[in-house]
């Protein structure tokens, strides 16, 4: 079985690995470790929004075209039910990624029930999939964590024509929910995939595998960098978030690199 969803990286047998990357440097990390897919974003501390044009080129200029791009599509954070304005902006920004460089789109639109938006999520699937660049298709992302009967959200999402659902079995974790992600790919066979993320590391991949029966996997696997150099005056009442609070985050080739090793030696 050859994985769906990939390009030249593909082997046989292959457990698919897709990296979340938020910058250019992120992106060249990444596939230099030998990520398979990545999904690129702004701001990963927000869990993900719509990344920025420029930041999409320069990521597709410095890795080529054989590793996919799936871009975020999410306009602001918070929940998952948005206006008339912030779903025109949503379409609008799909077709301008694609047009730039993504091969696919991830969203997750759901009602006030904790159901998801069929009709918006129509029209969004139906644009997408009309884009000539749309190789990577469509990713439910894991909006699909928070409704209300997980079951019935995949049989509408195969409807819709959704090639993918990003979830952590609705746990804090997906090795924690290792046991309800089987129970959704058991369930949706091979008419949609099921990619496990959320807390996935190459100590816990290959429990996850044996245990949900995944064959793809996703995580940002980042790790602190060493702050730049700036002088905060002690008496400053101003925040400025991660200069304060802590290192920042980037991709870790070092723990991309293990991933790859872990899944090399499970297809063995």
């Amino acid at each position: 079985m050859v994985a769906r969803g990939t390009t030249g990286r593909t082997r046989m047998n292959q457990i698919l690995l897709e990296v979340c990357i938020e910058s250019v440097d992120d992106a060249a990390t990444a596939v230099a470790a030998g990520a398979d897919r990545l999904e690129l974003n702004a701001a990963l501390c927000l869990a993900g929004l719509t990344p920025s044009l420029g930041l999409l080129q320069e990521v597709r200029s410095r890795i080529g075209s054989a590793v996919p791009i799936v871009a975020m599509l999410r306009p602001r954070g918070g929940n998952f039910c948005y206006s008339d304005s912030e779903f025109s902006t949503m379409r609008r920004d799909a077709d301008l990624l694609l047009a730039n460089g993504a091969g696919g789109i991830a969203f997750g639109i759901l009602d006030a029930n904790r159901r998801i938006d069929r009709r918006r999520s129509l029209l969004l699937v139906q644009q997408v999939l009309g884009h000539p660049a749309a190789n990577e298709g469509v990713v439910f992302h894991r909006a699909f964590d928070y409704v209300a009967d997980p079951l019935a959200a995949l049989d509408t999402l195969i409807a819709l024509g959704v090639r993918r659902v990003l979830t952590s079995g609705q746990r804090p974790t997906a090795l924690q929910g290792a046991e309800e992600i089987a129970r959704y790919i058991q369930h949706a066979g091979d008419r949609i995939e099921i990619l496990p993320a959320a807390g996935i590391g190459p100590e816990n991949v290959r429990e996850l595998l044996l245990r949900s029966g995944c064959r793809q996997v996703h995580g940002s696997f980042r790790e602190g960098l060493p702050l730049r150099e700036i002088t905060i005056p002690n008496e400053s009442p101003l925040s400025l978030g991660a200069i304060e609070d802590g290192p920042l985050l980037a991709t870790s080739g070092r723990i991309v690199a293990a991933m790859v090793e872990q899944l090399r030696q499970l297809c063995l």
